[in-house]
Order: C-alpha cells, then sequence, then structure tokens
C-alpha cells in the first residue's frame, strides 16, 4: 500500500563481546544487512559498541579509541538510507558520557548524552560518566568533523516529518524524563537506548512505563536493551525490546535478535493537532540536526490492522471493558433520573439489539438508585413487519427482568394516519417505513408523560453515523443511552450480560439474550417474508456493519483519508471483496455527510469511549457540509 507517514523501524539487540568494538560492530552490521532495505531507523542498546558491563575497563584509553574507531565503520557500512542508533562511552574532554550516537549517509550527526546516571544498588555508572543534566551543546573532533554532543538534541529527517528525540535507561525511570522534553520540542519518534537488567516484577513495570511514555507524549516510543551475553557476574539481561505507539505495544521480545513494525506518523501528527493542551511545541535550548532520507514509496504493512477496533479481541479485556461501558451508561442515567426527581422510565422493545441493551442499562440504573423494577416501563409495539421470533425474544426478556410491561398494536393508528396523509398502504416507501417509527415515539413520549417519567432512547452510535433512524422518530428520546456504543461493541456488551446471567444461574436469561444476539439487524417496518421471518436486514441495505464502524474509527478517531482507510480496510477484511469494500466506503461518506443534522439536535447521552458524535461532544460539522472531496477519492481507488 502507499506509505501514508508510515516510518518503518526496527529495534536490535545484537550478541555482544565485551570489551571487543570490532566484533559488537561486526554483530551490529550483521543484523542491519539482515533488515528489510526499506528500514528507516535501527536502534542499538546502550553502550552497545563496548558491551554495558565492562566496568573500569571504561577507564581505559585503549577501549576508548578503539569504540570510536568501529562507530566511524559502523557508520561507513551502515545501509546508506537506514538511520542507526547505538551507545557507546563518549570521551569529551576530562569527561566520559554515556552517549548514544546517531549515523545516517556515513556520517555521525550527533550524540545525545545520558542525563540521569544511576548509583544505588547494583548500578555504578557515576563511578566512570558524567551527567548531561546541564549540559549544553558541545562538539567532540570526529575524523577533523565537529560533532555536537547535547542532552538536548533532536534529530529531523526532513523526507519522512520523523523527529527523533534519544534518552538513556534511566532517564525513562525519573520522575520527568528528558523524553517530555523531547516531545514539547516536537521529537515524535523517542528511541531508549537501554541495558535492563532482569528482577521479579521489573518486566512489567518496565513495559506500563513505556506505553504510559508513549501516550503522555502522543509518540513512537522505542526501548532497545542490552541482551543475555552481558556479564552476569552479579545481573543477568534479557533483551527486553518493545515499540509502542501512544499508549499501545506494537511489538515486543525478549529473545529475538530485532523486531520491526511501521509507525504512524500520521495518527501522531494528527493527535497533536486536535489535543493542543498535551503538547507546547518549544525547541529552546535545543541543537536539532536536520537530515533528507531518501523517499519510499510503498511499503509492506506487517503491523496489526484490527478489523474491530471498538472491541478488544483478548476475551479478559472484553469483557471488562463491556463492564466498564455498561457502568457508565447505567451512571450516566441515574444521575440524570436522579437531578430531575425522576423515578419512572420509559423504553421501547423490539426485541433487538439496541433496545435490549437500553433495557439492561436501565435496570442496572434503577438497581443503582434502589429503584422498584416496576418504575420502569418497557412497551413493545407491534407493527406491520413484527416477527414472532423479536416479540417472543422481547416478551420474555421483560419477564425476566420483572419490569412493568405493556403492549400497544401501533397497525390500527398507522393505518388512520395513512388514511388521513392519503398514504396507499400497499407502497412500502419511506412514508411507510417512517410513519411506523414516528408513532411509536409518540405512544413512547405520551405515556411518559403519563406516568411522569422519561423515554430512554436505544440507537446506537453506527445507526447515529449513518442517520439509519427516522428523524423526529427513533431519533428522538429524553435520554440516549446508547448513542455513543458502536454497533459491533452493542453486541457483545448484550453477550457480556448474557455470561453473567450464566455465572447466577439464571439460563433462561442468558438463553434469550444470546438468541437476540443471534437474530439479523433490522428496524421490522417491512412485512416479513412468506416464512415470517424478518425480510429487512439493515446491512443488506446499508453494508455490513462490520466495514462501517471500521470506518468510523479511522475516520473519526485517526481523521484518516479515503484512500488510506480504504487500505487498511483490505487488510483488516481480506474476505471481503475490494469492490465491496469500496461500496461500503461510498454508502458510509454519503450518509455521513447528508445525515448530520440529524445529529445536531440528538438528546443527551453518555459518552464511553473516544468517539462521540453528540454535538455537545466530540463532533461539529454543519449539515449542509459537502462530501464531493472525499466521495471524489472513493471513486479514484483502485484494487
Amino acid at each position: 500500500m502507499k506509505r501514508f507517514d508510515y516510518y518503518k523501524a526496527a529495534v536490535c539487540t545484537p550478541p555482544v563481546s565485551i570489551g571487543d568494538p570490532k566484533t559488537n560492530v561486526d554483530e551490529m552490521l550483521r543484523i542491519l544487512q539482515s533488515l528489510d532495505p526499506d528500514t528507516q531507523l535501527a536502534v542499538f542498546p546502550e553502550l552497545a559498541v563496548t558491551g554495558y558491563t565492562c566496568a573500569d575497563l571504561f577507564y581505559e584509553e585503549l577501549l576508548l579509541q578503539e569504540a570510536m574507531t568501529q562507530l566511524i565503520r559502523l557508520a561507513d557500512n551502515a545501509p546508506e538510507n537506514m538511520a542507526v542508533i547505538a551507545g557507546i562511552p563518549l570521551k569529551a574532554g576530562t569527561r566520559l558520557f554515556n552517549a548514544a550516537a546517531f549515523l545516517f549517509g556515513g556520517e555521525i550527526l550527533g550524540f545525545y548524552a545520558k542525563h540521569h546516571l544511576p548509583g544505588y544498588n547494583e548500578y555504578y555508572e557515576p563511578r566512570w560518566f558524567s551527567p548531561a543534566r546541564d549540559l549544553e551543546t558541545e562538539t567532540v573532533s570526529v575524523n577533523g568533523r565537529d560533532i555536537p554532543v547535547s542532552g538536548s538534541i533532536l534529530f529531523e529527517d526532513q523526507t519522512t516529518g520523523a523527529c527523533i528525540g534519544i534518552e538513556i535507561c534511566e532517564d525513562l525511570w525519573v520522575a520527568v524524563p528528558p523524553s517530555s522534553a523531547h516531545a514539547q520540542a516536537g521529537a515524535n519518534i523517542l528511541v531508549n537506548c537501554s541495558a535492563s537488567n532482569e528482577v521479579i516484577a521489573k518486566g512489567s513495570y518496565r513495559r506500563d512505563l513505556v506505553a504510559g511514555q508513549s501516550a503522555r507524549t502522543y509518540s513512537d516510543y522505542l526501548y532497545c536493551s542490552a541482551g543475555s551475553d552481558e556479564s552476569s557476574t552479579d545481573l543477568v539481561f534479557s533483551g527486553a525490546d518493545i515499540m509502542a505507539e501512544n499508549g499501545k505495544i506494537l511489538q515486543e521480545t525478549v529473545t529475538a535478535e530485532s523486531i520491526t513494525c511501521e509507525l504512524d506518523l500520521q495518527h501522531l501528527h494528527n493527535d497533536r493537532m486536535k489535543f493542543k493542551t498535551a503538547l507546547q511545541e518549544s525547541r529552546a535550548g535545543y541543537t536539532v540536526v536536520r537530515y533528507a532520507s531518501a523517499p519510499i514509496r510503498t511499503i509492506e504493512l506487517t503491523r496489526a490492522v484490527e478489523a474491530y477496533p471498538f472491541v478488544p479481541a483478548d476475551l479478559h479485556r472484553r469483557l471488562e471493558r463491556c463492564e466498564t461501558i455498561l457502568g457508565i451508561q447505567a451512571q450516566g442515567l441515574a444521575t440524570r433520573l436522579k437531578k430531575i426527581g425522576c423515578r419512572q422510565a420509559v423504553i421501547g422493545i423490539s426485541g433487538g439489539l439496541d433496545s435490549t441493551l437500553a433495557l439492561l442499562v436501565t435496570v442496572r440504573a434503577f438497581h443503582m438508585l434502589d429503584l422498584p423494577m416496576n418504575g420502569i416501563t418497557a412497551v413493545t409495539m407491534p407493527g406491520f413487519g413484527t416477527t414472532k421470533r423479536t416479540k417472543s425474544n422481547a416478551d420474555e426478556l421483560m419477564e425476566l427482568l420483572g419490569v412493568t410491561r405493556l403492549e400497544v398494536p401501533i397497525a390500527a393508528s398507522v393505518r388512520q394516519h395513512f388514511a388521513d396523509i392519503g398514504q396507499d398502504e400497499s407502497v412500502h416507501d419511506i412514508t411507510y417505513e417512517n410513519g411506523q417509527a414516528r408513532e411509536r415515539t409518540q405512544i413512547l413520549m405520551d405515556l411518559a408523560n403519563k406516568v411522569n417519567g422519561i423515554v430512554i432512547g436505544t440507537g446506537d452510535l453506527s445507526e447515529l453515523a449513518l442517520g439509519w433512524c427516522t428523524y423526529n422518530g427513533d431519533h428522538m428520546s429524553m435520554y440516549a443511552v446508547n448513542a455513543s456504543v458502536p454497533k459491533t461493541l452493542v453486541r457483545y456488551l448484550v453477550e457480556s450480560e448474557a455470561l453473567a446471567a450464566k455465572k447466577a444461574g439464571n439460563e433462561a436469561l442468558e438463553r434469550v439474550l444470546l438468541d437476540i444476539c443471534d437474530t439479523p439487524v433490522s428496524p421490522e417496518l417491512l412485512p416479513p417474508d412468506k416464512d415470517g421471518n424478518i425480510a429487512q436486514k439493515t446491512e443488506e441495505v446499508l453494508g455490513s456493519y462490520d466495514l462501517h464502524d471500521f470506518f468510523l474509527y479511522h475516520m473519526l478517531r485517526h481523521h484518516e483519508s479515503p484512500e488510506k482507510i480504504y487500505g487498511l480496510a483490505k487488510l483488516a477484511f481480506p474476505q471481503v471483496k475490494p469492490e465491496k469494500i469500496k461500496e461500503s466506503l461510498r454508502t458510509f461518506y454519503r450518509r455521513f455527510f447528508t445525515q448530520q443534522f440529524k445529529r445536531s439536535c440528538l438528546p443527551d447521552g453518555p459518552k464511553v469511549g473516544s468517539i462521540c458524535l453528540s454535538p455537545r461532544g466530540d463532533w461539529r460539522m454543519p449539515s449542509d457540509a459537502c462530501a464531493r472531496l472525499w466521495l471524489a477519492q472513493v471513486e479514484e481507488l483502485k484494487d
């Protein structure tokens, strides 16, 4: 696929021979040659040229001179279009720094000097090295060239937009890591050359540190640690390498010589542009070394592309997230009921996923407030498209949950309305469908007035994005508990409640909830087929909600172009034909733009995730915005 601001990086832990720079550089060059030729950055560990555990050998002039000689050889022989970062003991006047060299295009471009030197427990770094906390940019002479040495230095690729900041091991473990300042100065790729030894529980803490720092700084964070060949006199090193992006672990290993991944600089740029309070860019006191790599037109994407970005793949995490979301939804509703002094709720139940979830949330909210379940009036309103399956599930669900049940058939009142406006009932057009939806909403609103309650909305985020709701019909309520829950997640929320019912021994509730999950998504506004089954299936009209939720996430969370979303969707859904993805993408953009007017007047509802379409929340756009640019790019897509 096209590059789309992806930047390919590798984190490498070579075998090390302590005090033997030539052998160590030989190993580095071997690994560099084994990497994908399109790799643009390769990172090696702390003091990788000599080995971290040289101890008092760092005082030896012979070792320091040989280390620089071999670093020059590494620069001369590294792949031409690949930047390389490697740790080295660096002599500058009478001081010795624990440094990391930045190499590109056959040259040494600069050195970062470590800020924080651990001198506690098993560490003795202040014995040999000077800290760079107060170091102003100096220079060292290498082959007659003055090379900058600094604790505040960035390396900026003017071709790709990568801006690389380096820190070394302990720098990350302090209260204010240098990488935080690097990010403030514009670094979007943070590199940590480390020699982190292994002790009990350290691995998980280190992993959390890396993920957390990448999230706080809206950056890619590459953590490269020394391997098991370091001296085992007192310590054991495992080569724990980690690549993280904005809080998410992309790759990690404790055994392989290298890990690689594509970094999405576009994601980082968009987040930094959007979340302006996170980073206030200032380069005061920084040395910026600029270079230009050769452009790479295409890239083979190896990083995982999640087909269901709203749904964790891991069962434990998914159940945990479902419980959190259900809690947010219920707390939002409970707070609203409490604030307005309301003890009654009215909700329309169709036997479908959305209304089931809304009812489950309402029951939770009533439990939170210690209100009786009979204060929830659940209403079935069978119409022209209602099937036996959905009606039966709705009735059984209401009975099992102990709410007040009410059935109000709508066929007669809708027929009267059709007669009043001259609508032919045999014409199954939008008037036929919406007339039923608005009749149901009228019933719910008037019932709420009658019982002094509020109407609980059932529509979900995906329907709102596509405008798949009837304006002033199911589009309207007094509190919309599902408004920021995407369709692909609704099913898992209901499934999680089915699992909870199973654990509680309520097999009847488990069974009905699972059957609702298996029912095709439908508004049931058209008559059933000749066998009495659902004839109107939403996804046959709109396309797959799996695809639409994927599009929705990548557009609203990362503001990606149709071309990039299409390329990612082909990787995420290899079983779907490209022309089908393109057709669904065209539908998504057309409906997303034309249906904004429905979102501009949404009722209140709780935000549960990173994406919300409420005009008071995350998304604001004019209702008459033009979709031409987006649709034009969709039409230009090539399979």
